[in-house]
């Protein structure tokens, strides 16, 4: 997959350096996968990631879109901690179909199949938006960008934030959110009957609701105000209504 970048996290500090930074416990990592997220200390998205615990070293599948900044913000964070971070080779294949050896299952949910990593890609043939679409699922730079929360884009539902695992960059803004407040807006489901197009804004009685992302037929991924949104809304010419 050309839109991925796999690195690589060595040295004897790697686990506790990547444990204090990021939203899920890096200790889970060891032999598996886990998702999770690097944020602002303002609680905002910079990256989301799958981190894969190897013998000596962290892989970080990252979008290529956000491996540079990621890894520059990783260096920022170094300091004098026994870590290197460098960039591989490794190519990443994704499937719904039988995994091949060596897969790992993707940990945001079941029906996203498999990932692996080697010299060359043997993705199938998947509508990956189809599946995105169906079960909520975030996109890196769509309906992840440099103004989400994470706990309004899903996180918690799709396993990339641990709240026992101790303090993590954010960590009081991500808290206050879950433990202090009802989220008020956030991604949703919804059915769209008519023209629309991704990036159109929402408006329910001329009021603004919110913005319509990824399209697949009918449905789509929309981010909303959920007090606006029980009713019929409207995003280009086309009507829509909350499914989940």
């Amino acid at each position: 997959m050309s839109d991925r970048t796999v690195l690589s996290i060595g040295g004897d500090d790697r686990v506790s350096f990547l444990q204090g930074l990021v939203t899920n416990d890096v200790r889970r990592a060891d032999g598996a996968i886990i998702y999770t997220a690097l944020l602002t200390p303002q609680g905002k998205f910079i990256a989301d990631f799958f981190v894969i615990g190897e013998q000596d070293r962290l892989l970080i599948d990252v979008a290529t879109s956000h491996a540079q900044k990621l890894g520059q913000r990783l260096m920022m964070y170094r300091l004098r901690a026994a870590v290197t971070i460098e960039q591989t080779d490794l190519v990443v294949s994704r499937g719904t179909g039988t995994a091949p050896e060596g897969a790992y299952a993707d940990p945001r949910h079941d029906a996203l199949g498999w990932r692996a990593y080697g010299d060359t890609d043997i993705s199938d043939e998947t509508d990956w938006n189809a599946l995105r679409v169906a079960n909520l699922i975030p996109e890196t730079g769509i309906e992840l960008d440099d103004d989400t929360y994470v706990l309004e884009a899903g996180f918690e539902r799709l396993h990339g934030v641990d709240f026992k695992k101790g303090c993590f960059v954010g960590q009081e803004i991500v808290a206050r959110m879950k433990h202090k407040t009802t989220l008020k807006k956030g991604l949703a489901l919804v059915s769209v009957a008519g023209t629309a197009v991704p990036g159109d804004p929402i408006t329910a009685d001329g009021k603004p609701v919110g913005t319509l992302y990824t399209i697949d037929g009918d449905k789509a991924l929309a981010f909303l105000r959920f007090d606006r949104a029980d009713g019929p809304m409207q995003a280009g010419e086309a009507t829509l209504t909350r499914l989940k």
